[in-house]
């Protein structure tokens, strides 16, 4: 047997994404080259690791289960290069994050560690919580930070920091304000852990939730909400520029809890890198 590491590469980027030229994408080579590779590996476990699905690729069950061995294969290499690189730590980290972490949070943490760890690059992916854990799982980040609840057994979850949810209106519609069970609430997506917070907080106090409008970003629903078509709810990181200014104004919501944890999310057993556990600590500062 002659699996080399770039097969493994090739293996991992593959289920990561799905597709063959997505993954020759990321990889920065030729779908050629990507399908060579992973043709040998498979060649070489004696026995196809996916199933093809019109232009998709997914993994089988026997791929399943290499693919969390593979990466660690990959990651402890990786691991000995920075070890063994002069001049400081180096390596690249991907992070994941729900949208209001990676919009109002993460930015400033990153540019930070850029400047404390000049040899570690980071990339960020944002999605909602939902989208977050589906690529956690799949292997095609390293760490995450959301806002919503996770419950997938596979995924380490551990309190980060605490968040606060604020309602808002268009300041035309304040006062007065209406009855919580009138209120017409534009929210985001289904999946959003913005969302499913402000839903269980609602239902805990028996408040039901009239959903108006959905939209999938944050910014249109400060806009929608400026318009006054509707009210809104989302973390105080995100609007607390529109609220100083004047553009919205905050919604007493009495008996509703709208306090939250943000979580780290890590796969369960995944090898925590040097450079990982470095930014990990410097998040935690």
């Amino acid at each position: 047997m002659n699996i080399t590491l770039r097969q493994l590469e090739v293996f991992v980027a593959v289920a990561a994404h799905g597709h063959v030229g997505k993954a020759a994408d990321a990889l920065g080579v030729s779908q050629s080259a990507v399908s060579m590779a992973l043709s040998d590996f498979e060649r070489s476990v004696g026995e196809r690791l996916f199933d093809r699905v019109s232009r998709s690729v997914l993994l089988n069950e026997r791929g399943r289960a290499l693919l969390p061995r593979s990466v660690a294969v990959i990651e402890q290499a990786r691991e000995i290069e920075e070890e063994g690189s002069r001049g400081g730590r180096s390596g690249h980290i991907r992070v994941g994050a729900s949208t209001t972490v990676g919009n109002y949070l993460l930015p400033g943490i990153i540019g930070s560690f850029a400047s404390a760890e000049p040899g570690i690059s980071v990339s960020l992916e944002v999605g909602n919580t939902s989208e977050i854990a589906v690529r956690l799982e799949a292997h095609a980040i390293d760490l995450a930070f959301v806002e919503g609840p996770v419950t997938d057994t596979n995924i380490a979850v551990s309190r980060w920091m605490e968040d606060e949810l604020v309602a808002f209106a268009a300041p035309s519609l304040v006062p007065p304000v209406p009855e919580p069970e009138e209120m017409q609430w534009i929210m985001r997506e289904p999946g959003s852990g913005t969302r499913e917070v402000f839903e269980r907080a609602m239902a805990q106090a028996g408040l039901a939730v009239h959903v108006r409008m959905e939209l999938g970003h944050t910014e249109a629903i400060k806009k929608a909400v400026e318009a006054g078509l509707g009210y809104g709810c989302l973390s105080r990181l995100a609007v607390e520029r529109e609220l100083a200014l004047g553009y919205l104004a905050a919604v007493s919501m009495p008996g509703v809890d709208l306090k939250r944890e943000l979580s780290m999310l890590l796969l369960s057993g995944k090898h925590v890198t040097v450079t990982l556990s470095a930014f990990m600590e410097f998040c935690h500062v």
